[in-house]
């Protein structure tokens, strides 16, 4: 039997009101018999006995598998998903563990279908170290090129340095399949961080006084 029932279509034991007329699972007219028939004759079949038309009377009942009809209607229901670009932003500082945590974050948006855009943000002295933005970027790229088509490559864009990426929906697929995405895939089922742009960390940690890292840090 099905789980889960919806409170707006009563299945089985929560149909109250006998008779009912009674459609069967080929969507063949059975006619009015009682409830307690009506829901034997769906047990019988390994199928649920669902209340389609509460107004009608005597109601109208149907035979089919009810699990698989929500599924269907849900499937039925879901929007065409239209594609954004997400930024994700990072700075020169950024450590290995946070970078990989932003990368995760940008691998989810990809798996929903959306562009990223990866924002390298630049204080003070830092923009005199481009190539340690350059670095880390190209860094990004070889861990998720198999993912991704460059759209935009590693640029300067006023104080910070851009770089845009579009997700490869074959690639992303496949590995899905062959199970090298299943944390992300976790991440997007359990919702554990929004879709929100990404936030900056404004500490001045991990620099030296003029706030440019050093080279263990980038």
């Amino acid at each position: 039997m099905s789980k889960g029932i919806q409170a707006n279509l009563r299945c089985n034991e929560q149909i109250r009101l006998s008779p009912v007329r009674l459609v069967g699972a080929a969507n063949e007219q059975i006619g009015v018999i009682e409830t307690y028939q009506a829901l034997q004759m769906a047990r019988e079949q390994g199928l649920d006995l669902v209340e389609v038309a509460p107004m009608e009377r005597p109601p109208v009942c149907r035979i089919m598998d009810y699990g698989k009809f929500k599924y269907q209607q849900k499937k039925g229901q879901k929007k065409h998903h239209e594609q954004q670009l997400k930024e994700v932003r990072l700075r020169p500082k950024t450590d290995d563990h946070d970078r990989q945590i932003k990368v995760n974050r940008a691998i989810k948006f990809l798996y929903k279908g959306d562009k990223v855009q990866f924002t390298m943000q630049f204080r003070g002295r830092e923009r005199a170290h481009r190539e340690i933005g350059n670095q880390i970027f190209h860094q990004i790229l070889a861990g998720i090129q198999e993912y991704v088509k460059v759209e935009r490559t590693p640029i300067m864009d006023g104080k910070n340095m851009v770089m845009i990426v579009a997700p490869v929906k074959a690639a992303i697929e496949k590995a899905i399949a062959d199970g090298r995405l299943a944390h992300i895939i976790k991440m997007v089922e359990e919702d554990h961080d929004d879709d929100r742009d990404d936030d900056v960390d404004d500490r001045d940690d991990g620099g030296d006084a003029d706030g440019v890292p050093t080279a263990s840090q980038a």
